[in-house]
């Protein structure tokens, strides 16, 4: 069975810093590709980044370019979403997902990601 919990999340201020956890169990995550979400109040699921397991490339949502970095660390069999200069439009609950690289997985397709973990809230706020 494959499973991914988040953690991390929690209030900040507005400019602050947060990192997000995601480890799996029942799946090696450098043989797969690795997704985070976010969803607001009252708003769909978006992509936000994704990542191959192995560290060959990741790709972002341009609201968080150059704020968010997805990393992997495969000892651990973790993912993490590193978030800087922290807005009021990043909180949400954000999710972790695993794809196969299969589809449109880097587009942020999440019919291409296969299991889900179960959110961790993010709160910014000034």
């Amino acid at each position: 069975q494959v499973l991914l919990v988040e953690s991390g999340g929690e209030s900040v201020q507005t400019g602050g810093s947060l990192t997000l956890s995601c480890t799996a169990s029942g799946i090696t995550i450098s043989s797969n590709c690795m997704g985070w979400f976010r969803q607001a109040p009252g708003k769909e699921r978006e992509g936000v980044a994704a990542r191959y397991g192995s560290g060959r490339e990741s790709y972002y949502a341009d609201s968080v370019k150059g704020r968010f970095t997805i990393s992997t660390d495969n000892a651990n069999n973790t993912a993490y979403l590193q978030m800087n200069s922290l807005q009021a439009e990043d909180t949400a609950l954000y999710y972790c997902a695993v794809s196969s690289c299969g589809g449109r997985w880097y587009k942020f397709r999440e019919r291409d990601f296969h299991t889900w973990g179960q959110g961790t809230q993010v709160t910014v706020s000034s």
